[in-house]
Order: structure tokens, then C-alpha cells, then sequence
């Protein structure tokens, strides 16, 4: 690509639109779409201020030729125009060749009340080269930055550039009356006398105006791109992490580092989908994803809710925390709150499996309260948060235990008290079963059944 393509590309399409997917071409497409909302409402507002100023502005020293005070008119038409152009925005309908249109209206609305004046008081073409209404061309080239693209900018500039270039060769040719040239700036400023270097400056002045309004465009355009693309893909790759992770991650103060992390005292909870290695080898792939998300898309969000983090996905295993991304002090009692949740969703399931024809399917799970360490393992290039000790590997034995407890959820003793005293009021009794063996932990562990 060449230096020349690069700029265009650059100041023009703020980047390859054409490499990036298309969601995100699509929120660019609907950015700019609002945009145009904007510039719609922007046009009636100008035209609003405008028709007040010249309404309610005289010129004692005029003398007014009411057969050429058309403004009234023009305004009229000028805000029927903007909003039929307005409404074409909201319903999203407005064509590229239109936009370009209403660039040219606008400059041409401005060009031809300047141009008019002469006419309207009396006075040779000169005398409109020192209307005030040139301040309104630096706000209509204004009003097209905010669509983020350059080249309308550069187009409204242009042509009002080319407008009053037109305006001052016009007054210079004598169609208008004595141009009455002069390189007396004072005589300039007090009759109606043409000083061409002062015209010169007015033209310097608007395409500088859109030079510089052109560049910041075309960077933030640039800005907006990258922001959009990298927006897209930080919604998609959250996905990929538990809500209270990725937040993590984004308001992290530094960049996150492998090996870091912080001791938490955390309840885990453990749930295990009873029967699932059998069935995915009796279903067909799509089949066993779909039980799978099924399952997943009932469990995770109880968890959610009840303030829990999803550590990971263990085939159809599923490891959560409380309290570990955030410190709390309700993680036990939240923790069985959550794993009452899920046990009754997993009878609701099975209720709708069995109704509809189909092997109901249970689950297990286990909850464990303890220290731990949270933080980032990996190689650097691949990062996980993850919790780290004892009562993580505690309440992946607990949830075995219920084959041998024959029951679905079960936690340790230690663990229902801290939660009983975080606020925890259980559905119904609870069976506690002291000094069963566990395997994998040394010493006898007082159960309590929940279910």
C-alpha cells in the first residue's frame, strides 16, 4: 500500500473497516447513525438561531428592500428540509448521497443570505463581505465532526471555502457595484471598500478550520475503531470469565502478572452432574453439549446470584467460589444459599426430563469454608485466576462422599455453623452425621446432610 493509500485510508475510514468482523462494522454503522440524529438536531437548532438573530436584528443605517427580504422563506424551507433529513435518521434510512446533499444545503443556505444582503440593503456586493453571518460556516463544518468522519468535514470546508472565494471574486468583478480596492485597512474597516488580503485571510481561515478539524477527526475516528473493536472483544472474552474476574481484570491498576495473589477466606462449592460420562458416550456430540449448556445455563446463574464466582468448568463439574474475588463476609452463608438454589433447579430438571420422555439426570455437590489463596497461574502468556488450598481439595472429597453418604449435598459441620452465623436459615432440618470417614482426609468429619 502506498504512503499516499495509507493516508487516505487513515484520514478517510479510520482504519481497514474490511478486516474487522462484522459486529463490529455493525456498531460503527449504528454509531454513525446516532451521529446523524445529532447533526439533524444540531441543523434545526442552528437554523433556529439564526432566523432569531436575523429577525430581531436591525441596521438603523440600512435602508431595507422588502421586495429582496426573502429570509423568512428560505429559513422555512431550510427546516423543512432538516427534518425531513431528521426523520430519515431515526428511521435509519438516510442514503450517503443525501448526507452530501445537506452539506451543500447548508453552505449554500449561508452563501445566498450573505449574497443577498446587498440587495436587501441597498448596497454594492462589497458591503456583505463583512456580514457577520460568516461566523455560522466555522459552526456548520463544526456540526460535521460529529459523525467521526473526515471527509464530510473536508467537503463542508471545501465547499465553504469555494462559496465565499465565490462571494469575493463576484464583489471584485463590479457586478455588484464598485469593488472600491484598497490596501488601506482603516478605509477598509469604515466603508464599503475591498481589502483582498483581509477576504484572503477569511479563506486561510476556514480551510484551516477544517484542516485541523479534519485531523482530530480522523483520530478520533481512529480511536473509535480500536475502542469499538476492542470493546467487542472484551464483551466476547468475559464470557470466557466470571463476571466479577473480568471486572477484575479491567480495573486492575497494573498489569496483572502470574504468580500473584492474596489469601482469602472463602467458602467453595462443588457441583457434579451424576451420570454424564456415561450418557456422552450414548449421545451424539451435539446432543451431549446441549444437556451439558442445559445444565450449565441452570446452575450458573444461581450461583451468580447468590454472589458466587465460577472458578472453572470441570467437564460437567463445576468449581465456584464466595468470596474469594471479592472479600466477604456472608461466603459460607451465601455458599449453602446458593447450593439450596441449585438442588432445587436440579429437581425441577428432573421433573422436566421425566415429563418429557427422558432419563432424569441428578446431581452432587458439596460446600467447604477455609483460607485460600486467589490469584493469576500460568505461563504469562496464558493466564487463570484460580483458588488455591485446602478447602478447595476438602470440598472436591465432600462431594465424593455423598456415593458413600448416599446423598446429593453435603457439607462439613464447621462449615454450616459459619454460615448459620453469617445468617443462614436452612429450608428445613438438617441430618448431621459425626465422625464419618472421608476419603483423602486424615481425621473423621462431622457431615451435615442437606439433602
Amino acid at each position: 500500500m502506498s504512503i499516499l493509500s495509507r493516508v487516505r485510508n487513515w484520514l478517510f475510514e479510520g482504519g481497514s473497516l474490511e478486516a474487522l468482523p462484522e459486529r463490529v462494522r455493525e456498531t460503527i454503522r449504528r454509531q454513525q447513525e446516532r451521529s446523524e440524529i445529532l447533526i439533524g438536531w444540531a441543523q434545526l437548532a442552528l437554523i433556529a438561531l439564526l432566523a432569531t438573530v436575523y429577525q430581531t436584528t436591525s441596521m438603523p443605517a440600512g435602508v431595507v428592500q422588502e421586495d429582496y427580504a426573502f429570509e423568512t422563506e428560505v429559513f422555512a424551507l431550510y427546516a423543512l428540509f432538516a427534518a425531513v433529513r431528521l426523520v430519515l435518521a431515526y428511521l435509519r434510512r438516510l442514503p450517503e448521497w443525501l448526507l452530501y446533499v445537506s452539506v451543500i444545503a447548508d453552505v449554500g443556505l449561508f452563501i445566498a443570505l450573505i449574497y443577498s444582503l446587498h440587495y436587501k440593503f441597498a448596497q454594492p456586493a462589497v458591503f456583505y463581505l463583512k456580514a457577520p453571518t460568516l461566523v455560522f460556516i466555522f459552526l456548520i463544518i463544526a456540526v460535521r465532526a460529529l459523525r467521526f468522519e473526515a471527509r464530510f468535514v473536508i467537503v463542508t470546508g471545501l465547499a465553504a471555502a469555494a462559496g465565499w472565494m465565490w462571494l469575493i471574486l463576484y464583489a471584485q468583478g463590479g457586478r455588484g457595484g464598485p469593488p472600491n480596492e484598497t490596501d488601506d485597512f482603516v478605509e477598509y474597516m469604515n466603508s464599503n471598500a475591498l481589502l483582498i488580503h483581509a477576504e484572503a485571510s477569511k479563506v486561510i481561515a476556514i480551510l484551516l478550520t477544517t484542516a485541523v478539524l479534519a485531523i482530530a477527526i480522523a483520530r478520533a475516528r481512529n480511536l473509535l475503531v480500536r475502542s469499538v473493536a476492542e470493546g467487542a472483544a472484551a464483551r466476547d472474552l468475559s464470557r470466557f470469565f466470571d463476571p466479577g474476574v473480568a471486572s477484575r481484570i479491567r480495573s486492575a491498576a497494573m498489569s496483572i502478572k502470574a504468580g500473584e495473589g492474596e489469601m482469602r477466606d472463602v467458602a467453595i462449592l462443588t457441583v457434579d452432574l451424576r451420570g454424564f460420562t456415561r450418557l456422552s458416550t450414548e449421545l451424539a456430540p451435539g446432543d451431549v453439549m446441549k444437556v451439558l449448556q442445559d445444565y450449565q445455563g441452570r446452575v450458573c446463574p444461581l450461583i451468580a446470584r447468590h454472589g458466587g464466582s465460577i472458578d472453572k468448568f470441570l467437564g460437567d463439574g463445576i468449581l465456584a467460589s464466595f468470596g474469594a474475588v471479592a472479600p466477604s463476609t456472608t461466603a459460607a452463608a451465601d455458599a449453602l444459599r446458593a447450593a439450596d438454589a441449585v438442588l432445587e433447579a436440579a429437581d425441577q430438571w428432573a421433573a422436566e426430563r421425566t415429563s418429557a420422555g427422558l432419563a432424569p439426570l441428578s446431581i452432587g455437590l458439596a460446600v467447604a469454608s477455609g483460607r485460600v489463596v486467589f490469584g493469576a497461574v500460568g505461563d504469562g502468556e496464558r493466564l487463570e485466576f484460580t483458588v488455591i488450598g485446602d478447602a478447595v481439595n476438602f470440598a472436591a472429597k465432600l462431594e465424593k462422599h455423598n456415593k458413600d453418604e448416599k446423598s446429593r449435598a453435603v457439607t462439613d459441620a464447621a462449615t454450616y455453623a459459619l454460615a448459620e452465623q453469617q445468617g443462614y436459615s436452612p429450608p428445613g432440618t438438617r441430618e448431621r452425621r459425626p465422625g464419618r470417614p472421608v476419603a483423602g482426609v486424615a481425621d473423621p468429619v462431622d457431615i451435615v446432610v442437606l439433602a
